[in-house]
């Protein structure tokens, strides 16, 4: 029995599914009887290239023609369809690439067709042949004899000689649009008398990315599979996709800031036996969704989603704002990282969406810049930010309340210190933060951060008190925290742990030097 994607290829111009620019270009050349004699047709695999060389083959040779619309059952269109017609020539470029190949090529082109008009070869992936061997068809291209015409088909344009791209009228195939998959897949269904819902016809359409001999493939392996009753499961267990519904529920979870929900959920989804590392790549695929409609204030139609995801996708996306899709997205690409090495994705997925649903737990400054978008955002949200709203003039409202500061505690403080507080004020001054890294915050009350210095470095307190010095102090502590901190400095017990650059208080040369950067001061020459 023949695979379902040999069966169900198109016969004709008229079956041709996603290409119409394509289709509706060449049926007119065959009409005006300008048709060239090089084609060069590149996109995608399973996107249709050889499928539509054949039936410009056939139109080109049908008994009723040259036709846009051949007849199918005369015997030039049937041996065309069934790949023994011996004025059609198939190569497969991949096997057949050396000039030896090309040299047979340009031995038999002298020969008239069979039965036909014309003498058709048609070289699938094309881009495989050798410069050797471009060179020795370029001449037939440019000089061919009259019942010659080329097809090259290829999955990579850019591989193809430029001097053999201009002798050739290129088309670029596009990958189809989920709804033209879908209802090629349904009409394929039908007609095997398969048993499957629409959401399972396109669970197997988004799993074929656009190509046309993967979604039926994948088709008859479900129908062999489940005896021609396919269900969503059944979908989802050999592909090893995730739901739809699976990942609506989890951005869901992130929106409440449901940090146990979202994992026990990720939990119940490694139980079920879901494949992580694709949970990573259709999740990022999901927010990059969310992402375009929240920039784009609108879904955009080449989205391969149904109408009901497309419902879901804007509001979803009012719900979920931008700096936390953005953030989601940053932070995953840590799994997908890890995925290409070979790692188990679970913990850093678990890790994300943690730091994602509890920012104030991680002090980097990556969810720092996270954190205050969100307190800005939240401070002024314009009602032409929800998706389907147009701005209106409006008296002045009075000013909203600002959001409460993020949470903070003095052990995030200590453990921040060294690893991101520093460096941020080093930004600013080196020497500034070469005196702050005597110091350790001692105490948080309020809004009022005690510095301590030990008290074998109190010119080192001395200077950090400099009205210049803790305003850069007071600038990275906000930059850091999201909270505007009010400074006291004090002098204490020297800390067991030392910085690791001295092993003690810096020494005279060190402290003039310090004077000299931070002070702007000159020693005076007597």
């Amino acid at each position: 029995m023949a695979a379902l994607y040999r069966k169900y290829r198109p016969q004709d111009f008229d079956e041709v599914v996603g290409q119409e620019a394509i289709v509706r270009t060449l049926k007119n050349a065959i009409s005006s009887g300008q048709v060239r004699q090089a084609y060069l047709f590149a996109g995608p695999r399973g996107t249709g290239k050889t499928s539509l060389a054949r039936i410009l083959a056939k139109g080109l040779n049908c008994v009723q023609g040259p036709t846009p619309s051949p007849d199918k059952v005369c015997n030039a269109c049937v041996t065309i369809a069934n790949g023994t017609s011996l004025d059609v020539v198939e190569m497969d470029a991949a096997s057949q690439r050396g000039i030896d190949d090309i040299r047979e090529i340009r031995e038999r082109v002298v020969l008239q067709p069979a039965e036909g008009r014309y003498k058709v070869y048609i070289l699938d992936e094309a881009h495989q042949l050798t410069d050797a061997a471009w060179n020795a068809l370029l001449k037939l291209i440019e000089e061919p004899p009259p019942h010659l015409v080329f097809v090259f088909c290829t999955t990579d344009l850019s591989k193809v000689l430029p001097t053999v791209r201009s002798r050739c009228q290129t088309f670029v195939f596009a990958r189809p649009r989920l709804p033209e998959l879908v209802r090629y897949l349904r009409r394929v269904a039908d007609g095997e008398s398969i048993q499957v819902p629409d959401q399972a016809l396109a669970l197997v359409a988004r799993g074929a990315r656009g190509s046309f001999r993967d979604a039926v493939s994948t088709l008859d392996q479900l129908a062999s599979a489940t005896e021609n009753d396919i269900t969503v499961q059944a979908v989802l267990q050999l592909l090893g996709a995730v739901e739809e519904e699976a990942l609506f529920r989890l951005c869901d979870l992130v929106v409440d800031r449901d940090t146990a929900g979202a994992l026990t959920f990720l939990e119940e989804l490694a139980e079920q036996g879901q494949d992580l590392g694709r949970l990573v790549v259709d999740l990022l695929e999901h927010l990059r969704h969310l992402m375009l409609v929240q920039h784009m204030g609108e879904v955009p139609e080449t989205l391969p989603v149904t109408q009901e995801t497309r419902e879901r996708l804007r509001a979803q996306a009012n719900q979920l704002g931008e700096a936390t899709v953005i953030r989601l997205i940053d932070l995953l690409a840590v799994a997908v990282e890890d995925l290409r090495q070979g790692g188990d994705p679970r913990l850093p997925l678990e890790l994300a969406l943690v730091k994602v649903t509890r920012p104030g737990a991680d002090l980097s400054r990556e969810s720092l810049s996270y954190r205050l978008e969100q307190v800005e955002s939240r401070a002024h949200v314009p009602e032409s930010a929800v998706l389907g709203t147009v701005p209106k003039t409006r008296p002045e409202e009075p000013a909203r309340p600002s959001p409460e500061p993020p949470s903070l505690e003095l052990e995030q403080l200590q453990e921040a210190w060294q690893r991101t507080i520093l460096p941020a004020v080093e930004e600013r001054s080196i020497p500034a933060a070469s005196v702050l890294r005597e110091a350790h915050p001692a105490d948080l009350a309020g809004d009022t951060l005690t510095v301590e210095f030990p008290s074998s470095a109190s010119f080192h307190r001395q200077l950090a008190e400099e009205p210049k010095n803790a305003t850069l102090l007071a600038e990275a502590l906000y930059e850091v925290t999201g909270r505007h901190l009010g400074l006291a400095f004090a002098e204490g017990e020297a800390r067991a742990e030392q910085p690791d650059e001295d092993d003690g208080p810096a020494g005279e040369e060190k402290i003039l030097e310090l004077v000299k950067e931070t002070l702007d001061a000159r020693e005076r020459e007597d």
